[in-house]
């Protein structure tokens, strides 16, 4: 199990389960943007978005780092939270992930699905630039456009719609699309607006993003950005979202119309662009499409080769990884510190760090999601959503109520298929209330035709656990 669900995302958590944003009326001088006609439901917008995203996802290779994938997603969230409640649609799922590709781009789909490449990301000198960019492509889905901009056609019904989004993705001709830039086709019919939509993600961006905090002028910057990057040769965000015209001077007028809320940035975005500019270089989209192997290349196609781990030992050790914890595990185990929050206790040749990535294949975890509901159903419910959007092999097999430590738990048993030697895996996560109103959690790592064994060592170490917190 790689980083995503190891230390950096794990001790991120507390990002997820604490980001809260706060709600104050703007000045009544903002623009107000109306929806326009549609002939589509929003149930038919979100059957359209998976659509296209499930066909991105397995075309397109993927960021897998806990911390990046943590910070991208708890920014959307603060974001999507801020769009004006007549714009909210209920039944739209909004998700966050990283492409890891070169180019300067970012594109959502109609539903809420949102993909924020590599190159974006690296290109951005502050979290508000990045939450920009978000803003002005969340506008474009609260506001429909990609469906209102097929009504305008009226060229398809809806099966006929998705018929032509998947074969623009799979079809012949995608390797040669994909190298030209233009999202597998997408763009044809979702993602290449004309300018009156581009203004109007523009300025609906300005005002979500004041309501969420940041300064909506950082918008701005970032499109001077985009252009400045392009060189003679227009970057690939803009040949899907052209400028509508004095583009960076609209976007300050209308942030001169918004009073932005008092929230500070959430501190993560310089270490989560140092993970991605640690890491190897990301590929052109020319390169993505000539090397398109393994679905995207983000998760090994077959197994890897067998590395010999020793099974739990019958022996115990104790340590106290923190002042509240006290842990006892098999002797042949050791404590790896993730310097981020996270402490695991893996065996020799359980634990991989590699590129800047941690992952352990056996072993056992241990996390504190901060600003839980006290709920421990509903914390561990979001806990396996966050788990589950970084980690799209991951399959829920059933869950049960068991003590941790001494107090009320709940166990879930995942299976999921390993980053780092392409075996299936069993993931056990385990989680227990603390006495601030945080979660404890614990999750157990092991391969499937191993699991017997191991689940019996996890459980000894939910039971010995030792909590005293006050």
């Amino acid at each position: 199990m790689t980083s995503r669900t190891s230390s950096s995302y794990l001790s991120r958590a507390a990002v997820a389960l604490a980001c809260v944003v706060a709600f104050s009326g703007a000045p009544a001088v903002q623009t107000r943007i109306a929806l326009d006609k549609n002939k589509y439901t929003p149930a038919q917008d979100v059957q359209l978005g998976q659509e296209a995203a499930a066909q991105v996802r397995k075309e397109m290779p993927l960021v897998r780092d806990g911390l990046v994938d943590e910070w991208v997603q708890s920014v959307g969230r603060r974001l999507v939270r801020a769009i004006p409640a007549e714009l909210q649609h209920k039944e739209f799922n909004y998700t966050f992930e990283v492409v890891n590709q070169k180019e300067i781009n970012a594109f959502a789909l109609p539903g809420g699905p949102m993909f924020l490449n590599r190159g974006m990301i690296e290109a951005a000198k502050s979290e508000g630039e990045v939450a920009g960019v978000m803003g002005h492509e969340i506008s474009h889905v609260a506001l429909r456009h990609g469906t209102a901009q097929a009504t305008k056609g009226q060229k398809f019904q809806l099966g006929a719609l998705l018929g032509q989004v998947a074969g623009a993705v799979v079809g012949g001709t995608a390797g040669a699309v994909i190298a030209q830039g233009s999202q597998f086709g997408l763009g044809t019919y979702f993602l290449k607006y004309g300018r009156e939509y581009e203004s109007q993600a523009d300025l609906l961006g300005a005002q979500i993003l004041a309501r969420a905090g940041y300064d909506p002028r950082q918008m701005a910057n970032m499109f001077k950005t985009i252009e400045a990057q392009g060189g003679s040769r227009q970057p690939e965000w803009l040949s899907s979202h052209p400028n509508p015209g004095n583009r960076y001077e609209a976007i300050n007028r209308e942030a001169a119309t918004l009073r932005v809320e008092s929230r500070p940035d959430s501190g993560l975005f310089q270490e989560a662009r140092g993970r991605l500019t640690s890491m190897s270089p990301a590929p052109t989209a020319e390169q993505i499409a000539r090397n398109k192997t393994n679905g995207g290349g983000d998760v090994p196609s077959r197994p890897g080769p067998a590395v010999r781990v020793e099974p739990p030992s019958s022996r115990q050790r104790t340590y106290r990884p923190g002042e509240f914890l006290q842990v006892t595990v098999p002797a042949n185990w050791t404590q790896i510190d993730s310097g981020e929050g996270g402490v695991t206790f893996a065996p020799e040749g359980g634990y991989v760090e590699s590129n800047g990535r941690n992952a352990f294949t056996h072993g056992v975890q241990f996390g504190v999601a901060q600003g839980a509901t006290g709920n421990l159903q509903r914390d561990t419910e979001q806990l396996l959503q966050g788990f589950a959007r970084s980690n799209p092999n991951l399959r829920a097999r059933g869950s049960r109520r068991e003590p941790v430590g001494g107090r009320t738990g709940l166990t879930t048993v995942l299976s999921n298929t390993s980053d780092v030697n392409g075996r299936p895996e069993l993931v056990s996560v385990s989680t227990t209330q603390l006495r601030n109103g945080s979660m404890l959690f614990l999750i157990g790592v092991a391969p499937e035709d191993e699991a017997n064994e191991y689940e019996a060592a996890f459980r000894r170490v939910r039971q010995g656990l030792q909590i005293s917190d006050r």
